[in-house]
Order: structure tokens, then sequence, then C-alpha cells
């Protein structure tokens, strides 16, 4: 195997000023049945990937294949441009929403692709996916394309998505809402990988950032669950001087940051590096000196995003740097723990993080396999159930981690431990934390809320789950 390359331009002298997305997207040469990029750094306040497919369906331009980063609720207005053979496929790290329900009924002729956040990585640099024309929002450039994630009127932090996008794209659009004087250093995205610049009125809504996944939680039975996940790193080994983590989406997974800072301030350990999607209890404790580095593929809140740009240790990272499998060593490769959440979890320790539990497309594979398989240590956080609804099951509905890949599972009501994980086994039972069988969770929790009804599904694929290394996983059927 060997890398992509995008195609080998000279550059004119000429302006790369464009005066509308129209002209860019003529200028680009892009035709029906080609591949465009977008991505998801603005989360639910994008606007520009809606308004690029606008002007696309009216230039008549149709049959394209689509691989944003992810998508989210305020992209539903897709739906009509696959109703209008504008968009014919579609991959991606997740969808929610009434777009998601839309490709959850089977209205695709072609099941999407779901790729982790180093899958897609290694698929566009493998040339797996060739991407022909990239249109990248970006809060600041300069006339020759120098960009970054601060600008006057938007920021986003990290542009560590948009990094590949743009040094792999054939043609890449840079549309903005900030043009700067020359040069606009440090930048993410570089002049020499840009071919039109835009200027619009309004790329996106900064607050659109932290939201969903990102909430900063107060449940009382989140916050139990952080604590014991805390109690557990800080029972193992790995938990020393220099010690790396990352705590991955959802309200408990995020929260056990804010009680390692406890531990650490307690136990006069500073880690070496925090990784991810950074947000800010991750900046405070850079900040105040727990952590040394942080390594930033996201900015999961406005204080994350600025920090990129005051503090000297607070690295922007592309997303191969992330969690790309075929590089000669992404950064997660350097985890000792990694704090995931999960909406199912089954006796082997598969999680599930894409589908609800009516079979529903309403998640993101995200960077979840990716550390999984990376980190020393593997903690899953998750209550025992939602409402009336089971968390720990007999079989999750869909597979994006790999059990073999998870090595402790925390509820509210217990901790459990992957028994190919014996020394794991044997530390924690020397403790007060309630440890307890994955057979024992999953009896719990029938007990509580029953045993769900088998969903039902049709013959018909809508999607197809890629692993890291680009191996079939999963796949999701259309709901009979």
């Amino acid at each position: 195997m060997r890398k992509h390359g995008k195609q080998i331009k000279i550059y004119d002298n000429k302006s790369k000023m464009v005066p509308s997305l129209e002209e860019a997207i003529r200028k680009s040469g892009l035709k029906s049945g080609m591949t465009i990029s977008f991505h998801h750094h603005f989360r639910e306040g994008d606007y520009t990937t809606n308004l690029v497919l606008k002007h696309i369906a009216a230039l008549g331009i149709r049959d394209l294949t689509i691989i944003p980063s992810s998508l989210s609720k305020v992209h539903e207005p897709l739906i009509e441009l696959i109703k209008a053979g504008v968009i014919k496929e579609i991959h991606t790290s997740g969808m929610r929403g009434k777009l998601a329900e839309f490709i959850s009924e089977g209205h695709m002729e072609k099941p999407i692709i779901i790729r982790s956040h180093g899958g897609r990585a290694r698929a566009i640099e493998a040339g797996e996916v060739k991407i022909d024309v990239a249109f990248l929002a970006v809060p600041r450039c300069d006339e020759m394309g120098n960009a970054s994630g601060n600008g006057e009127h938007t920021t986003c932090g990290s542009l560590g998505y948009a990094m590949v996008d743009a040094e792999y794209a054939d043609t890449v659009i840079l549309v903005t809402d900030d043009l700067c004087e020359y040069p606009n250093m440090p930048a993410s995205i570089k002049q020499q990988q840009v071919d039109y610049i835009v200027k619009i009125d309004e790329i996106g809504d900064p607050e659109g950032i932290a939201s969903g996944a990102t909430r900063y939680t107060k449940n009382p039975k989140e916050l139990k669950i952080a604590e014991y996940a805390s109690r557990v790193i800080t029972a193992l080994p790995e938990y020393k001087e220099g010690f790396s983590f990352q705590t991955g989406s959802g309200g408990a997974s995020l929260a056990v940051t804010r009680y390692l800072r406890e531990a650490m301030i307690k136990d006069g350990i500073k880690a070496g590096f925090a990784l991810g999607g950074i947000t800010q209890p991750m900046v405070d404790l850079l900040e105040e000196g727990y952590v040394k580095h942080l390594f930033d593929v996201q900015s999961f809140d406005l204080v994350a995003a600025a920090s990129i740009a005051k503090n000297a240790n607070h690295h922007e990272i592309s997303a191969s740097e992330y969690a790309n499998p075929s590089n000669l060593g992404c950064v997660a490769s350097k985890l000792d723990f990694v704090i995931l959440s999960a909406l199912e979890v089954d006796k082997a320790f598969n999680v599930n993080v894409m589908t609800g539990s009516d079979g529903v497309i309403m998640g993101a594979s995200g960077g979840h396999c990716d550390t999984a398989q990376s980190a020393k240590n593997t903690i899953i956080v998750a209550p025992l159930y939602r409402g009336r609804l089971a968390t720990v099951i007999e079989k999750v509905t869909t597979i994006i981690t790999p059990g073999n890949t998870v090595d402790v599972l925390v509820t509210e009501r217990g901790i459990a431990i992957n028994p190919q994980r014996t020394d794991l086994i044997e530390l924690l039972s020397k403790t007060n934390l309630p440890i307890v069988s994955i057979e024992a969770l999953v009896k719990q929790a029938e007990q509580i809320v029953g045993k769900a009804a088998p969903i039902s599904f049709e013959e018909q694929v809508v999607a197809i789950i890629e692993y890291r290394d680009g191996s079939v996983l999963d796949r999701i059927y259309k709901r009979g």
C-alpha cells in the first residue's frame, strides 16, 4: 500500500479569490458523479455544508458521493437533495436527527459507509476514497489560503478533520467569513494546498459546537459512574507521573476529567498529555499545570477553541495524527487510558454508539474504536439502564467497537472487567470498588427494566460499518 497523492498544480500568480460559491464550484470542475467532502468542526452550528450543496444542486450537478467527517441534525436539508438525485452516496462517521431516520428507513439506493475518524483518514490517504473537491469552512484565512480555526466572526478551534481533506483532495475550496491580511500565521491549512477562496457572510454558529454529546452533566447517576471510573484509573499502575488519557463525548465520560483533576491534585501527579476532542476541563488542567500537553483534533467547546491560539502546549493535530492505524504512529497509540461512552454494551463487551434500541441511526463512530484498540486501558462508562431500556444487554444492536478491545465497563451499579484482562481483575479485586461479572450486570438490568423485545429488520442494508482498518465490522438493516 502507498499513500494516495493529489494532483500536481502550478500556481499561476492569479488571485485565488472567487466572488461567489457558484463561481468556485464552476472553477473546480465539479461534475456529476464526483466525490466532495466537508468537515464537522462546527457540529450543530454548521452553515456551510447545506449552503454549498444548495448551490451545487442549482447548477444541475447530480449523483455525488459526499464524505463529510460527520453529519448532524442541522443537515436535515440533505434529505431533499437525496430525493432529487443530487446525492447518491454518503460516507461519514455519524448521523443524527431526521436525516438519520430517513436513511434508517431505507430511502437511499446504496447503503451509507460509516468510518471511524482514524478509518476515514486511512481510507483517504490510501486512495480508497478519492476526494475530487473539498469544501472547507475556515474561520479565518488570507488571500493565499493560509487558514486557521479562530476568526473575528466565528471560531471552531482545531481544524483536525479538514487538514486531511486539504492535503489529499484534488481541488480545495476554502469558505470563510474573515479574510485577513497576508500572512495568516500560524496556519492549520497552508496556501500550497488551496485552489480557491470564497468569502461569505457566515460560515457557522460557534455556539453549536458544544451541543448534544458534549454536554456537561449534573446527573447524580452519571457523576457516580465518573467517580468510579476515576477510581479505576487511579488504582492501575499506569496512573503515575506522565500518564496519558482521553475522555470521550457523553456526560459521564467528560465528567471523569473533573474527578481525575481532584485525584492528581491529591496525589501530586501530572499527566504527560490529554488527547482527542478537547474540553474546558482539559484546558483548565493544562493552564493549572496538571497536564503538560493537549493534542486537539476537535475543540468541543469555545474555551478549548480559544485555547489553541493562546497556549503553546495546546497542539492542533490532524485526524491522521490522531487515530490513523496505517501510519508510523498515531498519538492514540501512546494512550494509557481512554474513557468512552456507550449506548449499549453486551456480554462480549462489544459496544454500540451508533443505533438506538429501535435500530435507528442516532450517533457516531467517531474515534471510539480507534482509541479503544490503541489505549493500554479502555474503560467504557454507561448507566445500567436509561429510562425503561437496559444498556447492558445480551447482544448489541450494532457493533462499533469490538469487545476484545474493551477492558472495563463502569456502571453506577457495578464494574465489570473483561475476563481476558486477568491482571486488572487481580488488581481491582483488591480495592473496595463494586466488581461484578458482565453477566451479573445483564441480569440486574433485566430484573429492573425487563428484557426488550427483539427488533424486526428487513433484508435491505442501510449502512455498512467499517472498522478502522477498512474491514467490515457490522451492517445496519432497514427496520421491519
